[in-house]
């Protein structure tokens, strides 16, 4: 499908996500939303009625009254699997939330259904599209501040509460590691490359606040501390240290991102603020996974990609509930 054509979009899960997902549709020419999907039926109306589209109460009445191009997955993790699969083999393109799956069986199963269809999916790993993180990947690779040996990252907030607490139920969110850091971890890997070993320590069994050590094949060291215990907001940060200079950023602060350089051993360090141009990272994604879909554009983030985080996530509960450092085969 190429040139102007306008995708027709519909929406799987009328939550927070959904929401958010609706409301970057609205600035897409693109796309266009053409239904909400959604079991509890004053949830699906209301942002039906938001986005002037038909509410459905299943995926299946929807696709058998309306022609649809792309299915946007936004349900709780549990529910991926069957959903994706329901639409691919109805002959739609998927985008799906992150994470991909609740394991890895799950998420082979949907790869799989894909390549089987012909149809596209594409995860919604949204840190790839935020500015902030895609500079600094950027400068990184450009070789801005050497060769990095270490990286830190933060994520956190209060706990989130969601239809029926499935984020409190670890068989269907698969903990904060598989919901919430795995955004850092997929950033570090897509920045850096692959991990060799995966160590980890939790507040306590629920995992509400952790501490994770990653140890790259190209020796860097990354911590990245993620947390559900903080009685309100929510904030993410990165530091990344190179033998000649410091990238930063913290979500707390005005400013977007500091760069530190310098041209020569002794020569002072300067605050270079960069500010990239502001634009919503899920408008930037779907238009993104959009030409994906239309134009056969190389994907920013790829089914497999998903994949590694999703297994790297689960290394990291693997960890904190054994105590024990685990290696990546």
């Amino acid at each position: 499908m190429r040139g102007t054509q306008v995708m027709k979009v519909l929406m799987v899960g009328a939550g927070t996500m959904g929401r958010v997902h609706a409301q970057a549709w609205a600035e897409i020419d693109e796309g266009e939303l053409v239904g909400v999907v959604d079991p509890d039926p004053a949830c699906g109306a209301s942002l039906a009625r938001s986005a002037s589209v038909p509410a459905f109460a299943s995926l299946e009445e929807a696709l058998g009254v309306m022609a649809v191009d792309v299915v946007d997955v936004c349900v709780p993790t549990y529910l991926h699997r069957a959903t994706v699969e329901q639409a691919l083999t109805a002959g739609c393109h998927v985008i799906c939330e992150k994470p991909m799956a609740l394991n890895l069986d799950e998420a082979q199963s949907m790869i799989d259904a894909a390549t089987r269809a012909r149809r596209q999916l594409l995860i919604a790993h949204v840190v790839r599209f935020f500015p902030q993180y895609a500079l600094a990947r950027q400068r990184v690779k450009n070789g801005a501040i050497g060769e990095v040996g270490t990286a830190r990252t933060f994520r956190g907030g209060a706990y989130p509460v969601g239809w029926q607490d499935w984020y409190g139920d670890p068989n269907k969110s698969g903990t904060l590691a598989t919901d919430l850091l795995i955004h850092d971890i997929d950033f570090l890997r897509w920045t850096f490359g692959e991990v060799q070993r995966v160590y980890a320590k939790s507040l306590n069994v629920k995992g509400d606040h952790v501490l994770v050590s990653l140890r790259f094949a190209n020796g860097l060291i990354a911590q990245c501390e993620g947390s559900w215990a903080y009685p309100a907001g929510f904030s993410y940060a990165f530091e990344l240290a190179g033998r000649e200079g410091l990238i930063a950023f913290d979500s707390r602060q005005s400013r977007a991102i500091e760069v530190w350089e310098s041209t020569a051993p002794l020569a002072p360090r300067v605050a270079i603020p960069e500010s990239p141009l502001v634009q919503s990272p899920y408008v930037a994604e779907l238009e993104h996974f959009l030409a994906v879909i239309r134009d056969g554009v190389e994907p920013r983030v790829t089914a497999e990609d998903a994949f590694r985080a999703l297994e790297l996530s689960m290394m990291v509960r693997r960890s904190w509930e054994t105590g024990q450092p685990v290696e990546v085969e």
